[in-house]
């Protein structure tokens, strides 16, 4: 068995894990094309799964046998219905339950090469409320992510005011594209929370832009400027991430790109496990590229694998 395989054989969290984020529908199709204006173009449906960054990633961690408090809004309506009834069917429960409001849905376009663009329809995952945040237990020393979808919409004040009085936890934020859209004074806020935090590489390069500085100087002046742990990934180039004085690049594991829907949000999954189980950065980072690689090589972003299929995927690393 490769030293990989004994890790992840070994796996098992000694830190508590709270997702808060959304759960929603992904209406996924194929395109042949972007649309441009004034187009009609034909649309292949693949599917229609339950989504949204944190769903994904809490599908990830119980896949990888990691419990977390779940705080994903449901509602009530047509979407939500669905999204309760699949998150039972993979023995997901949330903490948090919607008095009123569906949820919200994507029209996800997939393009040949496997690249995805999504089109949003917010719902009660950006309706937080402080009842819902005031109910949440999260112990010290926990482990809680967060998305940009939700800090960049209108409850974004109130969670980042929830964070900033949580006690001795780490932060996992993945901004996604949103990181543009986050105003300069919230940013602040939530950097001053010292999180980790991972990017792909076009929300490195928007970062690097809002930042003012070169692309390839991004992880020096991050660590100057924050002094946070950051990730950025280079999908079929691995990743690298960035702490104090300390930096590596992680090698990608082999993958054939059916979709990359969902890759985001599972990288940060397997990210998450290793950080939970007390394993260091790089070996984090190892996980997730590990996670990440079997999502994009199938249909959907809530095909995380089991511990099981990642031994016998990755048997020999």
């Amino acid at each position: 068995m490769s030293s990989f395989s004994r890790r992840l054989d070994a796996l098992h969290a000694t830190r508590p894990v709270t997702v808060l984020g959304a759960a929603v529908i992904d209406v996924i199709a194929d395109a042949y094309a972007l649309p441009w204006r004034g187009c009609d173009i034909e649309l292949k449906q693949q599917g229609v799964n339950i989504g949204g960054c944190a769903l994904n990633i809490a599908i990830a961690l119980k896949r990888l046998g990691i419990t977390a408090q779940n705080a994903l809004p449901v509602g009530h309506g047509v979407w939500a219905d669905i999204i309760r009834q699949a998150m039972a069917r993979q023995d997901l429960h949330s903490v948090v339950e919607a008095e009123t409001g569906d949820n919200g849905w994507c029209l996800a376009l997939v393009e040949p090469d496997g690249e995805r663009t999504f089109m949003s329809f917010s719902g009660v995952e950006n309706q937080w409320q402080q009842p819902w945040l005031d109910a949440l237990n999260v112990p010290q020393n926990s482990l809680v992510y967060l998305s940009g979808y939700q800090l960049a919409s209108p409850c974004g004040e109130l969670l980042t005011g929830w964070l900033e009085g949580l006690q001795d936890v780490t932060t996992f934020i993945d901004f996604g594209p949103r990181i543009a859209d986050i105003p300069d004074a919230l940013m602040t806020r939530i950097m001053a929370c010292k999180p980790i935090v991972s990017l792909n590489r076009q929300e490195a390069q928007l970062a690097a832009e809002r930042w003012g500085v070169e692309d390839e100087m991004l992880g020096a002046h991050w660590q100057q400027r924050f002094g946070s742990v950051l990730i950025v990934r280079h999908d079929k180039d691995g990743a690298v991430w960035y702490d104090a004085d300390a930096s590596g690049h992680v090698p990608a594991f082999p993958a054939t790109v059916v979709d990359t829907i969902g890759a985001g949000d599972s990288h940060a999954g397997g990210t998450l496990a290793g950080l939970a189980a007390g394993w260091s950065i790089a070996d984090a980072v190892m996980l997730g590229n590990a996670v990440a690689a079997w999502v994009v090589s199938h249909r959907g972003g809530d095909c995380a694998p089991t511990r099981e299929e990642l031994l016998l995927a990755h048997k020999n690393v």
